[in-house]
C-alpha cells in the first residue's frame, strides 16, 4: 500500500513523539529515588516464637538478606527453660557471631515469644551498636490465653516454662521487663483462625493475643494488620513494614495491605 507525503510526515511525527516519551520515562526511571539497600555490615537477628522453629522465619529472611542485610536466623529451643535464661542463652551468642563477623549494627526481628525474649535481653544488657527492634504479635502486656489455660497440665506439657510466664498479671515476665533503650517497632495482627482462643480474648485479637496487648509503653510506633498470629512473619506487608522500619525507624502508613 502507498503512503502519501501527508501520512509520511504524520507517522514521523507520531513516531518522534513516542521515542520522545519513551526518553521521558526513562530518565524519570533513572533519577528517581531509590531506598538504597543495607550494609552487609548491618545485621539482623531473627527469633521465632514458641513452639515454632527457624523455619517459621525463612521467608522473613530471604526478604531481609534481598534488602542486603547479613540475617541470623536462630533455631532454639523454646519450650525447655525460662523467658530470662532462653533470653541470655540464646541471644549472647547470637550477638557474638554477629560481632565476629563485622557487624557494626545489630537488628533484631522477633515473632510472639522471640520478641519477648529480645525485650528481656536488651533491658538487662546496653549494646553499643543496638539497632533497631521489630516485634511481630508480641504478648507485651501478656495474653489472656495463658491467665485461663496455663495451670492445665496440658498446656504446661506443650509450651513448657517460658509459655506459662506470659500472662496479663503486673508480675507476669512481659510487665516486669522495663522499657526499651533502642527504637522498637510492633506489628499486630487482628485476624484469628482460632475462634476458640478468640473466645477467651477481649477485643480483635489475632488468635493468640489480643490487639491492644501488643502495645508496649515506649515503643517508637506501632502498626496493625489483617494477619493472623501464626503467618505474620510470613505475610508480605509485615514483611514490608519490617523492612521499612529497620530502614527508616517507623512503619509506612500507605503499605498497611
Amino acid at each position: 500500500m502507498m503512503v502519501g507525503n501527508g501520512s509520511r510526515s504524520r507517522f514521523r511525527a507520531i513516531r518522534c513523539i513516542a521515542f520522545g516519551n519513551l526518553l521521558t520515562l526513562l530518565a524519570l526511571f533513572l533519577s528517581s529515588p531509590t531506598l538504597p539497600a543495607a550494609s552487609m555490615n548491618e545485621h539482623v537477628i531473627l527469633l521465632h516464637g514458641l513452639c515454632r522453629s527457624s523455619s517459621s522465619m525463612r521467608t522473613m529472611e530471604r526478604a531481609l538478606t534481598n534488602a542486603g542485610y547479613r540475617v541470623w536466623n536462630i533455631d532454639y529451643p523454646s519450650r525447655t527453660n525460662t523467658i530470662a535464661n532462653l533470653s541470655e542463652s540464646v541471644l549472647a551468642p547470637a550477638i557474638r557471631a554477629c560481632e565476629n563477623a563485622g557487624a557494626t549494627r545489630i537488628h533484631f526481628v522477633g515473632h510472639s515469644l522471640g520478641g519477648i525474649l529480645i525485650r528481656d535481653y536488651l533491658a538487662r544488657h546496653s549494646l553499643s551498636n543496638a539497632g533497631r527492634v521489630v516485634m511481630l504479635g508480641p504478648p507485651n502486656q501478656g495474653s489472656e490465653i495463658v491467665d485461663k489455660l496455663g495451670s492445665r497440665w496440658l498446656f504446661r506439657k506443650i509450651n513448657g516454662p517460658a509459655g506459662g510466664e506470659l500472662g496479663t498479671a503486673p508480675d507476669s515476665a512481659p510487665n516486669r521487663i522495663g522499657p526499651p533503650n533502642v527504637s522498637v517497632g510492633v506489628i499486630a495482627g487482628d485476624r484469628s483462625i482460632n475462634w476458640i482462643n478468640s473466645w477467651l480474648i477481649p477485643g480483635p485479637d489475632d488468635g493468640k493475643v489480643s490487639v491492644e496487648r501488643t502495645k508496649l509503653a515506649g515503643m517508637t510506633d506501632w502498626i496493625q494488620l489483617p494477619v493472623s498470629h501464626p503467618f505474620i512473619m510470613r505475610n508480605q506487608a509485615a514483611i514490608r513494614q519490617t523492612i521499612c522500619f529497620l530502614r527508616e525507624g517507623k512503619f509506612a502508613r500507605a503499605a498497611k495491605s
